[in-house]
């Protein structure tokens, strides 16, 4: 939904602390004639304003700063389907030279509501399978992005969940609506077998089936959960950190801030560095290049997060080579 019905883009941006005092000199190269027109549509959450600083960030380093050679119109993706259709509906109208696109739910919208204006996604997690695109090298059409997953990252959540609860014998793979469940899922299937663990798939479409799926799996004996990167879910995940808590399973997640509520892993790409790099393809559509002809773009950082007092609750001693190799550790 809009923020705050329809936040004006320069309010949001006096909210994040500003334009940079010293601009490019490319920046000033660009500034003649009327400001390009381009637009965000980006994942709702309380990181937002990370991925909006890192899409700034990334542009003004190629000398495009907004409200001066660029005007940015943002809304945020988040909802229902009837909501995001409405408010991509809305951001088509505005007719934008190139819209920025965060998950695969807004950009299944955007390309519902237009063939027209360029799209560069962010983090979607195959936009080969969800129809987005007709190939990673050439895409065509007029969408072009960069994705948030290659499908052996599911692989490595289990690797990582197992080598902190070397235990665990059942794994509850919770999947939302996202249509990209699906590879993950086949993916650690066939990884399953290696770590010596058996896994559930609890597919569930709204916030009312979370509990009884994970109720119904917590009876297990050494089991954990794995919850895979969806909007919906994101949006529910205080309630998924308390049931896995209250359980005492261990859990890992591929997106959200369900780390600092107290869940125990997150591992996932880089999501501000993707942002900040899709302003590359943002500033070649605005020179000219088509967007069917600019490949896809994989994840080249990853995150590691680690809550060691959720840790302890849970009574793990984990490892100090996988201390060693987190990015973010939470005492």
């Amino acid at each position: 939904m809009a923020l705050g019905g329809d936040m004006r883009r320069r309010e949001f941006i006096t909210l994040l602390g500003g334009a940079a005092s010293v601009w490019p000199v490319t920046a000033r190269a660009q500034q003649r004639g009327p400001a390009r027109q381009i637009a965000a549509f980006i994942l709702a959450g309380s990181d937002q304003q990370l991925y909006v600083r890192a899409l700034r960030e990334g542009l003004e380093a190629l000398g495009w700063v907004d409200g001066k050679n660029i005007q940015v119109e943002y809304r945020w993706a988040g909802g229902d389907a009837d909501s995001l259709r409405s408010d991509a509906a809305s951001l088509v109208a505005l007719a934008p030279e190139v819209i920025v696109s965060g998950g695969t739910q807004a950009t299944t919208a955007l390309r519902e509501a237009t063939e027209r204006i360029p799209i560069v996604f962010v983090h979607v997690a195959d936009p080969v399978r969800g129809g987005l695109v007709q190939s990673l090298a050439r895409p065509e059409g007029n969408i072009t992005g960069f994705a948030a997953y290659e499908s052996s990252i599911a692989g490595k959540w289990l690797e990582l969940l197992k080598e902190s609860a070397p235990r665990v014998k059942h794994v509850l793979v919770l999947a939302g609506p996202s249509p990209t469940w699906r590879m993950h899922a086949l993916t650690m299937e066939t990884a399953a077998p290696s770590f010596e663990v058996q896994l559930t798939i609890a597919h569930v479409q709204s916030a009312a089936e979370i509990e009884p799926a994970i109720n119904a799996f917590a009876g297990k004996a050494d089991s954990a959960i794995i919850v895979l990167p969806d909007n919906m879910l994101q949006e529910n995940q205080e309630q998924i950190v308390a049931l896995a808590t209250k359980h005492r399973m261990p859990n890992i997640y591929g997106n959200g801030l369900y780390l600092q509520i107290g869940g125990l892993l997150r591992y996932s790409s880089d999501w501000p560095d993707l942002y900040r790099r899709a302003a590359s393809y943002v500033d070649r559509i605005l020179k000219g290049a088509k967007p069917g002809e600019l490949p896809i773009q994989q994840p080249i950082k990853f995150q590691l997060g680690i809550n060691l007092k959720t840790a302890r609750a849970l009574g793990l001693e984990l490892p100090a080579t996988l201390l060693a190799r987190a990015d973010q550790v939470i005492e």
